[in-house]
């Protein structure tokens, strides 16, 4: 799914998502033993446009959501997601 911005039919649920997909797929390429990558491109470039519109508490209930479910710590979480930070 590529996010178009300019589509008068864009929810924020499909922001939600773009986020959520991302996240989950820096947790399955860097913590889980999985033999498929799902990181692409495309998911990294709707995840940080999706960011822009998104207010930090929802991309940290995601992030934080996401780790308690996939048992990471969270703050490892966050230097995978941003390791230029």
């Amino acid at each position: 799914m590529i996010l178009d911005l300019n589509d008068p039919e864009l929810e924020f649920s499909d922001l939600v998502y773009a986020y959520q997909s991302w996240v989950m797929a820096v947790i399955n390429d860097e913590k889980l033993e999985s033999d498929e990558t799902l990181l692409t491109e495309d998911i990294t470039e709707d995840a940080l446009n999706a960011m822009r519109f998104l207010p930090g508490e929802v991309t940290s209930a995601i992030e934080t959501s996401l780790a308690r479910v996939y048992d990471v710590d969270p703050d490892e979480l966050a230097s995978l997601l941003f390791p230029e930070e």
